[in-house]
């Protein structure tokens, strides 16, 4: 599908939008929903854009269809109408819903290309994910497919496809296997100098439009700066 890009006055580049999508690029460091922070978020400022470029009075629906964690940026996609917020979801939930990231990360994988398969478990009181035993009974199941596509100064660029949603998934597993993220700073933070920026960026989705069912995919490239740069040329 074509993308047809602008921006919002609130500096958020729109890829896409029809009568039932709003696909966007989230920029780094903005919330995807508000929080006790206060802080700006995706969801309210793009309501508040589609209030003013259509004029609408009232509230204007607009459906948060999945979530991108705060310091990372890329592709998000919107549903403009509760009908296609109920299909987006259930699309998720059978799994026709595809996400691919790329991210940089400290050190090189034993495997240059695998699944990823742990148990997590969430400390909501710290928002905190850990990797627990298969018998926990607060675990669930994370699992992602990745490959190494470029290497360079103990630094390794890798493409991921996730399989299951859970919360800061990519940045655990990778951590768990003793090369956590460029620039994480809670799952990382032994490698990582305190201010660096997470290298984390969702790259592509792919899903069935709501109305015509037929695929569509829409995708975002990382920014070309550190520690992204040299290592996607």
């Amino acid at each position: 599908m074509n993308e047809q890009q602008h921006h919002t006055p609130s500096a958020i580049p729109v890829l896409f939008e029809d009568n039932h999508l709003l696909i966007v690029e989230k920029p780094v460091n903005v919330l995807s929903q508000e929080d006790q922070t206060g802080d700006p978020d995706m969801l309210t400022l793009l309501k508040q854009d589609l209030k003013r470029r259509y004029n609408k009075p009232g509230n204007v629906y607009l459906g948060l269809v999945h979530r991108l964690d705060r310091p990372v940026g890329g592709v998000m996609v919107f549903a403009k109408t509760s009908k296609a917020a109920s299909r987006l979801s259930d699309a998720i939930r059978t799994r026709s819903f595809q996400k691919t990231y790329m991210a940089v990360l400290r050190g090189l994988p034993d495997k240059r290309e695998d699944r990823l398969v742990h148990m997590l478990r969430k400390d909501t009181a710290v928002n905190q994910v850990a990797v627990v035993q298969r018998n926990d009974p607060k675990g669930k199941e994370a699992v992602l497919d990745y490959k190494v596509l470029a290497t360079s100064n103990e630094l390794s660029l890798v493409e991921i496809r996730l399989h299951t949603g859970r919360p800061h998934q990519i940045r655990v597993q990778f951590a768990a296997i003793g090369c956590p993220l460029y620039g994480d700073q809670r799952y990382g933070s032994k490698a990582n100098e305190p201010g660096q920026q997470i290298a984390l960026w969702a790259t592509s989705l792919t899903f069935p439009h709501p109305t015509h069912k037929e695929p569509v995919t829409f995708t975002s490239s990382p920014p070309d700066d550190i520690p992204w740069k040299g290592l996607l040329s």
